[in-house]
């Protein structure tokens, strides 16, 4: 069968258009086993998708076919934003909205979407995409790779729950969402240059955070509830995001902080509400000072550990030079990339955390695929184990050079989701 594919224009109000928008979101919450969308929901999605340049990819079943429509059979959206890598805040390709009908499968719709949206990523300049899978066995394909992950917790606030020595040098306040979200903003951006693996947020964070919308529901998302805390300054440095939910538990949706003393003090009001015993966060930083901050560790339980950020390299150099460095060294690396885009050797030379990197044909010390180069980018994933598992091949002291320059000791961390 001969599909449809095509790209939206978001700027075309006709009938025809407007029906295939809403076709299309209509199959992106099929996709996702989600209710369908009713006409705020589609208004919101588009105008989010308008302000951010979405480019909105789907394919449709040809006219005069069984079951042709406004309703797509296959879609896939992508944005442009920014990754901080570590010395730099890097052009993002972000993927999203990747759904194949049911009755369409293995037919090639996600192949041809995805490679002709990295073909123009590469076109346009943007040296890396990424994307937050809910399946883990698709995108290695494609030459994405797990580059962080998601710890989640359960934190027992029963009576008990002590600090061992943390007094707040400044104060949680409690505001309505949409009064917060200057600060909240404020503090994510803050947060987001500084910290390596974060992903810009895109426009639809500012609905979601101050509840103008529920995307997991209809409406005005009226539970949610902000903190903010205030340093000793009296300047906004930290926010939680947080919902009551059943049985005197409170999950935490989002959380940042750009001082330790405000991720405890945000952690300390979490766990003073009352009626409260157990607070529960997906997106638990792995630097958190939480649990070696209380008398009990043992109130600190993880409950998930799973990928979360896949990223996929596709300008080597570039990349590699946007990242910090752990040691001085020189190597020839090899990628292995089936769609071509990272293939080839690299010398790679770095000095001072600063990495030079340029095409040879010199004889490689290490080799790897563009997916295991997705995984290891951030620094988060460590060489070794990867070597162990066959994924990175290369004499050992090669190896052994390669995770001394490029492992590094601070973890790697997003709260974005898309």
């Amino acid at each position: 069968m001969d599909y449809d594919f095509a790209i939206l224009d978001l700027s075309d109000d006709s009938e025809e258009a407007v029906a295939r928008r809403r076709g299309w979101v209509g199959a992106v919450l099929r996709g996702f086993r989600d209710p369908r969308p009713d006409d705020e929901l589609v208004d919101r999605w588009v105008g989010h998708y308008r302000q951010d340049g979405v480019t909105v990819r789907g394919a449709w079943l040809p006219a005069g076919e069984f079951g042709a429509g406004p309703m797509p059979v296959a879609t896939y959206a992508s944005l442009d934003k920014t990754l901080n890598a570590g010395r730099e805040l890097l052009p993002l390709r972000m993927v999203t909205d990747v759904t194949t009908s049911a009755a369409h499968r293995r037919r090639g719709l996600l192949r041809r979407m995805i490679e002709d949206d990295l073909a123009d990523a590469v076109a346009r300049g943007v040296p890396v995409a990424a994307l937050t899978a809910s399946e883990a066995t698709i995108y290695g394909r494609w030459g994405f790779g797990p580059a962080t992950f998601r710890h989640g917790v359960d934190v027992n606030t029963s009576p008990g729950f002590a600090f061992r020595s943390f007094t707040d040098p400044g104060r949680v306040e409690l505001l309505e969402p949409v009064e917060a979200w200057p600060h909240v903003k404020a503090v994510f951006d803050a947060f987001h240059a500084r910290q390596r693996g974060s992903v810009e947020w895109p426009t639809q964070y500012q609905d979601i955070h101050t509840g103008a919308y529920d995307f997991n529901g209809t409406g005005a998302h009226r539970k949610i509830r902000v903190a903010v805390h205030l340093g000793a300054d009296g300047q906004v440095d930290g926010f939680a995001i947080f919902q009551h939910g059943e049985k005197d538990a409170v999950r935490v949706d989002e959380m940042a902080a750009l001082t330790p003393q405000a991720q405890l003090g945000l952690w300390s009001f979490l766990a003073g509400l009352d009626r409260v015993t157990t607070v529960s966060f997906n997106l638990f930083h792995p630097d958190d000072p939480l649990m070696w901050a209380l008398t009990d560790l043992n109130r600190v339980k993880t409950t998930e550990l799973e990928e979360f950020l896949w990223l996929r390299v596709l300008d080597v150099p570039r990349a590699l030079a946007a990242r910090p460095w752990a040691a001085d060294g020189t190597l020839v690396l090899e990628v292995d990339d089936p769609l071509d885009h990272a293939a080839g050797r690299y010398e790679v030379a770095t000095r001072d955390g600063v990495a030079t990197v340029v095409r040879t044909d010199a004889a490689a010390d290490v080799r790897l695929t563009s997916e295991t180069l997705g995984s290891l980018y951030l620094g988060d994933v460590p060489v070794m184990p990867l070597h162990r598992a066959g994924r990175v091949d290369g004499a050992t002291e090669a190896v052994r050079r390669f995770a001394a320059m490029a492992d590094l000791s601070e973890p790697a961390y997003n709260l974005t989701g898309f």
